[in-house]
């Protein structure tokens, strides 16, 4: 009802949330404000500066759809980040070029795999007591097949460690495969994302 509003030319400001990169064709835009562009990513994740600047291209995107132009103004603590000075320039190859550099130093996909495994449980000792038991599984399995490419990075509280009342406790498995790491291990409980798309 909102955006059919706007669309139609009945309110000429719109604040909003992300739902506002979702594609939307507003020719009439002619100025988009981008309060805190740099929230996301100070989060856990080595995707977060891939969907901040995702996000801020998206948003900026809105401006500028006609023969009218636009003009794009961010607010950001950070403008010094590579992802805020390459979605300010919506320099896309720049930001590839310089993301894939930092995933490659820090061993993360494409250059290698990931796997996230989530433990969840009403009681929080029993939620890290599962996941400390099943890491330790894992690291005897690594070390007896001698997976040298193999690493486990937990266990630990996931980023939204309680949710509904209920605790939340994640492993990441870093590997060429980490399906096959898994594969024969019992995880009775465990939800398990190969190639997650977020950590937290």
């Amino acid at each position: 009802m909102i955006l059919t509003h706007f669309a139609n030319h009945q309110a000429d400001v719109l604040v909003g949330t992300q739902m506002l990169a979702k594609g939307l064709d507003l020719p009439l835009v002619t100025l988009v404000g981008i309060v805190l562009a740099d929230v996301g990513l100070g989060l856990p994740d080595p995707f977060a500066s891939e969907k901040v600047f995702q996000t801020l291209t998206q948003v900026a995107g809105r401006a500028g759809r006609s023969s009218l132009g636009g003009k794009v103004i961010m607010q950001t603590f950070m403008p010094e980040h590579y992802a805020i000075q390459a979605a300010s320039q919506h320099d896309v190859n720049g930001f590839y070029a310089q993301e894939l550099n930092y995933r490659k130093q820090l061993n993360y996909p494409p250059y290698t795999r990931l796997a996230r495994l989530e433990y969840r449980h009403a009681d929080s000792a029993k939620a890290e007591e599962e996941s400390q038991k099943t890491a330790n599984r894992l690291k005897v399995k690594i070390e007896a097949e001698a997976r040298h490419q193999t690493e486990i990075i937990g266990p630990v509280p996931s980023f939204f460690a309680k949710m509904d009342g209920v605790y939340r406790w994640q492993i990441i498995v870093r590997s060429p495969d980490p399906a096959a790491l898994l594969r024969d291990v019992k995880l009775t409980d465990w939800r398990i994302e190969i190639d997650p798309i977020s950590l937290l």
